[in-house]
């Protein structure tokens, strides 16, 4: 009798061991409460959130959704939408940036799709592999550009384009260093699937070379990509950059109207609000300045 019990028992144990454990849902803490409280307060980041979980990547991102004032769903205006890399960083700097510039220049208003991990800790957040070309010089933890295009393409470009008065003719994409890096892997790939591109003082390792091979075929004519850089760059980035700027100018092979701008003065990181606004205003047809 006992030997049963306990066969039974381990039996029972052993199952439970085999099943996911299932995340009760929680009331929300106090000091969560605060955080929401925060954000709410500030209409600057006026907008929405959810995260997505990646069928194709296999782990969550966490995507940050700011509004151009005005905004309303129930409306039939369609707003361009801008897609950030790196939103963990950029995506307050480039929402204050966007309402900014239409205050300043007139610009169209915009919807921002920041795309986050959720922390800047390498476990976490994989930018350096999402945004590295697959190449025989990419190192270990690198080269997962490709899946990362997927993944915009058949997952969140079709989620945001169902829950907001997104126009799917002007999307927009923009990434700074590892980031801008991914901004022209998907201009030199994917060339259809963004309207315009920006991409300041991208990394242009690995996988260099394919930057000054011919781009893949696009079938629109109105692509624009800015490829911006800041005068007091890195050293290796600067330099990078200059070589590709005296091999692009003059040629004739271009899916996009491509425009190579300084931004002068412009540091790695902290001048990407300026390249932004130079990049936007190329976009929109208007005159290139920093």
């Amino acid at each position: 009798m006992k030997k049963g019990f306990l066969i039974g028992v381990l039996l029972l144990l052993a199952a439970c061991a085999a099943r996911p454990i299932v995340q009760l849902p929680t009331t929300p803490t106090a000091a969560e409460l605060k955080n929401e409280a925060r954000f709410t307060a500030l209409p600057i980041l006026a907008g929405d959130y959810f995260q997505m979980d990646s069928a194709n990547l296999g782990r969550r991102y966490h995507i940050h959704v700011g509004y151009p004032e005005g905004y309303d769903p129930a409306k039939p205006e369609l707003y361009p939408v801008v897609y950030l890399l790196d939103a963990d960083s950029l995506f307050g700097v480039i929402t204050a940036g966007q309402l900014f510039m239409t205050y300043d220049d007139q610009a169209a208003k915009a919807i921002i799709v920041g795309i986050a991990y959720g922390s800047f800790a390498p476990e976490v957040n994989k930018r350096v592999m999402d945004f590295s070309s697959p190449a025989a010089n990419a190192l270990q933890g690198q080269g997962g550009a490709a899946a990362f295009d997927t993944f915009l393409r058949t997952e969140l470009i079709p989620q945001v384009e169902t829950r907001y008065r997104a126009d799917p003719a002007r999307r927009i994409l923009y990434g700074q260093s590892r980031s801008g890096h991914f901004v022209l892997y998907s201009a030199f790939n994917d060339p259809d699937l963004f309207w315009g591109r920006i991409a300041y003082n991208p990394s242009f390792e690995p996988g260099m070379a394919r930057f000054y091979g011919s781009p893949a075929i696009a079938t629109r004519t109105d692509l624009r990509l800015v490829v911006a850089s800041g005068t007091r760059d890195w050293h290796n980035n600067r330099a990078h950059f200059e070589a590709w700027r005296a091999a692009w100018e003059g040629r004739q092979d271009l899916p996009w109207q491509l425009a190579m701008p300084d931004i002068p003065g412009g540091t790695h990181a902290y001048d990407t609000a300026s390249a932004y606004r130079t990049g936007m205003r190329f976009i929109e047809g208007r005159r290139v300045e920093p």
